[in-house]
């Protein structure tokens, strides 16, 4: 939006119509004749600013035009910011796709929804190929398999033309196996070694030299 358009949006000092206001700032609002308010801006060297027509009275605040107006840009860049942008990627197979191909699209597809975006999977029969429509049923489904970690199917695989699609949308908080934390790892080891020393010694301490007979040691 342009500084002008943005400008229009919105009535100031004079413009505004209204005989009564109500004027907002960090501690509340009070409702004062619109006169009053404009003394007040001028006396700050700020000006009367109508964020909101729609109520009776209407709303507004006394501020710098300008500064206003940043601050509204500067809130709709942050807003744009936090929005995240999802892209729909595509990965193609044909219904006779090799165990190779087959490892590298997958692993694509897993980046591709670990970013966020969705995956349209599909299949595509070219010439009579389309006899294998149930091969090509078996492949998606086994891809959607593949990635239940980090993604959610959103429709089954459904043949449209010489296109069976299947689309794939991306977990929120994706699901990782079980992984042991490091100072587990090390507490079970000096378990597993202490066990092994107790039984070393166990051995040591039940071992008894052989006796001569005759002799006393």
């Amino acid at each position: 939006m342009k500084k002008d358009d943005l400008k229009q949006n919105y009535n100031i000092n004079r413009q505004i119509t209204a005989t009564e206001v109500r004027v907002v700032n960090d501690e509340g609002s009070v409702v004062m004749p619109l006169a009053k308010a404009l003394a007040l801006a001028e006396h700050r060297g700020e000006d009367v600013v109508e964020i909101s027509s729609n109520t009776t009275p209407p709303v507004c605040k006394i501020i710098e035009f300008s500064k206003f107006l940043y601050q509204i840009k500067k809130r709709q860049k942050e807003i744009k910011a936090k929005q995240v942008k999802i892209e729909i990627k595509e990965i193609r197979f044909g219904p006779q796709t090799d165990e190779h191909d087959y490892t590298f699209k997958l692993k694509h597809a897993r980046e591709f929804l670990e970013e966020g975006n969705k995956v349209k999977a599909y299949v595509f029969f070219k010439g009579r190929s389309i006899v294998f429509k149930e091969q090509g049923e078996v492949l998606l489904l086994r891809f959607a398999n593949d990635l239940e970690e980090v993604g959610k199917v959103d429709s089954m695989p459904e043949l449209l033309g010489k296109r069976m699609t299947m689309f794939i949308s991306p977990k929120k908080n994706p699901t990782k196996k079980a992984t042991k934390p490091a100072e587990s790892v090390i507490t079970e080891e000096k378990k597993t070694a202490d066990k092994k020393q107790q039984v070393r010694q166990e051995k040591k301490s039940e071992y008894k030299m052989p006796t001569i007979e005759g002799e006393e040691f």
